[in-house]
């Protein structure tokens, strides 16, 4: 649904920390969709770890919030805004990512209210879960 152009004109991150290559599926405000193809070429594998790449897990919560910040966003009224981590809750690693990975960003969010908000979040390699967690955000 939206390329990377599309993404840069809703959130501010830019490379290396645009970590959403584009959202498949979007409700402005609801939920969103997001994929990450994993390449070798990732700054952080230099040293996480050498011999064993592993994409550090606080990078794929950075790429799940990043993916619920565009459904925020994408409201009008959010429109030019940044939205910043409040918290994090429940989260759980249950697999490795490793270069040739493809994640599939889940954020549904749960509680809007004012500034604030809960969107709960998961990230998928296949089908199968590789970090599930709780975001707390607050937009700026």
């Amino acid at each position: 649904m939206l390329n990377i152009e599309e993404i840069q004109k809703i959130i501010p991150h830019r490379p290396p920390m645009l970590l959403i290559d584009r959202i498949e599926e979007l409700e402005a405000g609801i939920r969103a969709v997001g994929k990450k193809c994993v390449t070798m070429n990732e700054p952080f594998f230099v040293g996480h770890f050498p011999g064993k790449a592993v994409m550090p897990g606080v990078i794929i919560l950075e790429a799940l919030a990043q993916t619920g910040a565009v459904a925020i966003l994408s409201l009008p009224e959010n429109s030019g805004k940044i939205v910043y981590f409040g918290g994090m809750d429940k989260v759980k690693f249950r697999r490795q990512v490793v270069p040739g990975d493809v994640l599939r960003l889940e954020v549904e969010i749960v509680k809007n209210k004012g500034s604030f908000g809960v969107g709960n979040a998961v990230a998928y390699v296949d089908d199968e879960v590789a970090v599930q967690a709780t975001l707390t955000f607050a937009i700026g």
